[in-house]
């Protein structure tokens, strides 16, 4: 249930009646909120010479949820074109994935970068 305050105040306020000067009636203004959608960002991996492509497959499969067939395939877009998409997520998101990713990549003593822009 929305309930518009400003209407419910308005309506609380006393008029004043037309001998003190007022004419008795009043304006109401109603406002609408928007809600806006939140930015996305694409989580994105750089290709590296050192980390193998079995652990970026790896990576996509833990961290992004992604099936061995696509894992594979966005392995080997970053290894060709040397960078590659991962998934687009709302900030919060993306930034966790992005230090989890290079954290784990750290911890198993890997150069993986990964990255976030906005999309």
């Amino acid at each position: 249930m929305i309930v518009d305050f400003e209407y419910l105040m308005s309506s609380l306020v006393p008029k004043k009646p037309p001998d003190e000067g007022g004419s008795g009636t009043s304006v109401l203004t109603r406002t609408k909120t928007r809600t806006q959608r939140p930015n996305l960002y694409r989580v994105l991996l750089l290709n590296d010479d050192f980390t193998p492509m079995e652990f970026v497959i790896h990576v996509l499969q833990q961290f992004f949820n992604k099936d061995l067939s696509d894992a594979t395939q966005i392995m080997l877009h970053v290894h060709q074109n040397g960078v590659g998409e991962c998934g687009v997520f709302t900030y919060e998101i993306a930034e966790t994935k992005v230090t989890l990713v290079m954290d784990f990549a750290r911890k198993h003593q890997h150069p993986l970068q990964c990255v976030m822009e906005k999309k």
